[in-house]
């Protein structure tokens, strides 16, 4: 299990997919507004002078030295949404983010959004 307070450790790592190649830095981590835990990443892809953050699921994700290892492949992450690296995500945006890895997105029962960032 992936523990909280590790997470200031996590930036600037390494983010892998399932077979080990890289997809990109991991520049931050945002946690399930319920439950505080971690829930995505935002990955830094793309070209030096086009870097964007693509969002990425904790779900079985694996932390080891120097590196995060997630659940998904790297052609389905580069295919995520994004934002820019200036950029923020937007409640209107956010359930796209869960329709991608087809994940259950379940806003608050006030309507609260379900990420925050870290």
């Amino acid at each position: 299990m992936i523990q909280i307070a590790d997470i200031r450790e996590w930036r600037d790592q390494d983010v892998v997919d399932q077979d080990g190649k890289k997809i990109g830095i991991l520049e931050s981590v945002y946690v399930d507004t319920s439950t505080d835990a971690p829930s995505f990443v935002t990955v830094t892809v793309g070209l030096p002078t086009r870097h964007r953050l693509v969002f990425v699921p904790l779900g079985g994700a694996i932390v080891g030295p120097g590196y995060v290892k997630v659940a998904f492949g790297k052609a389905v992450v580069k295919d995520a949404p994004s934002i820019g690296t200036d950029g923020v995500l937007t409640a209107e945006e956010e359930p796209g983010v869960f329709a991608h890895y087809q994940l259950e997105y379940a806003p608050g029962a006030n309507g609260e959004r379900q990420l925050a960032r870290r």
